[in-house]
């Protein structure tokens, strides 16, 4: 039952069916509408979207289309977002006005290399043993105390301050040479080069100091490395130099025993290479300048594609899409299962009314076919006849239609006929109980194929009668190949009542297809095939114009240079028509233009020089003769008016100049 509120059987699954769409379809639109929300505010919002951090993100014009392009990068495997500190330094980046020039550090000159060399010599010279004090030559400790002493009491005190015993000649003698020349310059070169290595290290601490501020923020962090590394390598340097320092120092102590030397690392090489990497940083930051630009517009993309990327994540994008699809999918089976339920219930319903459609007589039909073959067309040989029949096992009575000739089943029907019968069968169904009275939109393809001229007037006839004159249609559309028939359909007219009830003309109009290759188009039917009823008309009218025309310029100039054309070929039909015999154009032109041979051979003359160029290359070339033409023009129209008024004025009537 369909009945609302009561149906059963299908009908009752299908309205189950149509809820469990219904939830499903809205569940699978509120979360497309959940996410395409979020892209959107994502991409254009005010105060959240993309399109307005244009300062950051780079597009002002940033879109939801530009949104999905991103989601799409942003997904692939090998995209990698950049890092919270990169994300920074972009953002930096992106504050940074062009910097003036950086000058070049004075870089420190390095002498480890000169250092160790002289302390290798001072560690390992020696001084002469004669002279010296055994007892300090063995003891380096005493020789430092006794030192230190001979400095405190000479040309000071005459009596030792420690033993209170006088200090002789004799000893001050022994401390002398003992002391020489040759042990005060060692132990002065010794603290020489200490004194240096001292400077050195100072100044290697505070030479590596180069000024952030003069560089983009893009190379802040090499800068940051490179400070570390040169921390890190000045701190071995000076350590290397402490060595010096310390066997310097130990020499010191010992000055009569020379001392092996031990060679500490040398750093010169590391710290030189961090210079070296400080020159290139500062001369790619100075050319950094030039293209500060480009890498601001590609620090924009890089942000706003770890800004998608974050989007994503924090909306669950790929969850979401999964849930979409899932709750897609279940909407589509469930829109499949009511499509089936539909087609079964549709199925049994067309069955239904196909059985309903059996019980009809059929016969109505066949007699109103047969009465278009009869009264139409006169073909009262050639009928149509309903035949009842049953299907075996079926008691249902059906109908099917035989063509028959003088009575007989017919076969080895002609092309023509059959076109005729389906004609009038297909004008029979529009009186059938599902057409009639509905207005249907009619399109009625080429209906004379194969006919001739007889049949072409009828089926014309047949169409202006039974559908232009019932105003049985809501739209009518004809298409032919046929010249002859489009000149019937040009006669089509007839009125309806518009929707203020009154009657009003059809409109009409003309259409052609044209053909090129393999394409074809649909354009405005042309002017001459539109308005005319046949060429003939057409040829009369050029000549019309040319009589009428006093004046030549660029408007109407066409209508001279083809009147040699369009004159022989009027003249051909028309005098064709009047003296139908087989007597030469020029005797025909001769009958018609009268005894005078002087206005038959003027027209003979222009018809075949002007037509045909007859004179060859200089006729050609020579302008056109507008007095001859125009007065051939109006001696054709004259003798046309002379010999048959009433042809005259018909087709003057057929050009619309009466």
């Amino acid at each position: 039952m369909k009945e609302e509120d009561k149906e059963t059987g299908l009908y009752a699954d299908l309205k189950k069916i149509k809820d469990e769409l219904k939830t499903a379809s809205t569940s699978h639109q509120n979360a497309q509408n959940k996410l395409n929300g979020q892209l959107s505010q994502k991409a254009t919002d005010r105060k959240l979207g993309i399109k307005y951090s244009a300062e950051r993100f780079g597009d002002q014009n940033y879109s939801k289309l530009k949104l999905a392009n991103d989601i799409k990068t942003v997904l692939k495997e090998n995209f990698k977002a950049i890092t919270n500190e990169k994300q920074a330094e972009l953002d930096k980046l992106l504050t940074e006005k062009t910097n003036a020039p950086i000058p070049s550090l004075s870089k420190t000159n390095l002498q480890f290399s000169s250092f160790s060399e002289q302390a290798q010599k001072l560690m390992e010279k020696e001084i002469g043993a004669s002279d010296k004090i055994e007892e300090l030559v063995k003891d380096a400790v005493l020789n430092r105390w006794v030192k230190e002493g001979r400095n405190l009491h000479k040309e000071k005190r005459k009596i030792c301050a420690f033993c209170n015993n006088k200090i002789g000649d004799t000893r001050w003698s022994e401390l002398d040479k003992h002391f020489d020349k040759e042990s005060e310059l060692l132990e002065n070169s010794i603290d020489g080069l200490i004194k240096r290595i001292e400077e050195e290290k100072k100044s290697i601490l505070s030479a590596f100091n180069p000024n952030k501020d003069l560089y983009y923020s893009k190379f802040h962090s090499e800068l940051n490395t490179l400070s570390e590394n040169y921390k890190t390598e000045s701190e071995k340097y000076n350590t290397a130099l402490d060595v010096l320092n310390k066997q310097l120092k130990k020499r010191k102590d010992n000055l009569i025993n020379p001392q092996a030397f031990q060679h500490p690392g040398n750093f010169e090489k590391e710290l030189t290479a961090i210079w070296d990497e400080l020159g290139k940083n500062r001369t790619d930051s100075n050319a950094f300048t030039s293209l500060l630009s480009s890498e601001q517009s590609k620090a924009k993309n890089l942000l706003r594609l770890r800004d998608v990327y974050d989007f994503i994540g924090i909306i669950q994008y790929s969850n979401e899409l999964k849930t979409i699809k899932d709750l897609e999918e279940k909407a589509e089976n469930v829109r499949t299962n009511k499509t089936e339920i539909s087609d079964k219930i549709d199925g049994k319903t067309d069955l239904i009314e196909a059985k309903k459609r059996l019980l009809k007589d059929e016969s109505t039909g066949a007699d109103k076919v047969n009465e278009y073959l009869n009264d139409f067309f006169g073909h009262n040989f050639l009928s149509l006849k309903a035949v009842e029949f049953q299907e075996e096992g079926d008691t249902r009575k059906q109908f099917r239609f035989e063509i028959t000739r003088d009575g007989k089943k017919a076969y080895h029907l002609s092309e023509g006929e059959c076109g005729l019968i389906a004609f009038c069968y297909f004008m029979g169904r529009l009186e059938d109980v599902e057409t009639k009275d509905t207005k249907p939109i009619i399109w009625i393809d080429d209906p004379i194929s194969s006919l001739d001229g007889n049949h072409i007037f009828f089926v014309y006839s047949l169409i202006n009668a039974e559908i232009i004159a019932q105003n049985n249609f809501e739209q009518l559309f004809i298409s032919t190949h046929s010249l002859e028939f489009l000149k019937y359909l040009k006669r089509l007219s007839g009125k309806f009542l518009n929707h203020n009830s009154n009657l009003q003309e059809y409109s009409k109009d003309y259409f052609i297809i044209n053909r090129l290759g393999k394409i074809s188009s649909i354009e405005l039917m042309p002017k001459y095939l539109k308005e005319y009823v046949t060429e003939f008309n057409y040829l009369f009218h050029q000549i019309y114009n040319c009589s009428s025309i006093d004046v030549i310029d660029d408007t109407n100039h066409t209508v001279f240079y083809n009147f040699g054309n369009n004159a022989r070929k009027f003249l051909e039909i028309f005098l064709y028509y009047k003296y139908p015999d087989s007597s030469s154009q020029m005797d025909k032109m001769v009958k018609f233009f009268g005894e005078e041979k002087i206005p038959a051979i003027l027209t003979n003359r222009i018809n075949n020089e002007y037509s045909h160029l007859s004179g060859g290359f200089e006729r050609g070339a020579a302008p056109i003769e507008v007095p001859e033409m125009k007065s051939a023009a109006e001696l054709i129209l004259k003798r046309i008016e002379l010999t048959d008024e009433d042809q005259y004025e018909s087709l003057l009537k057929s050009i619309g100049e009466l």
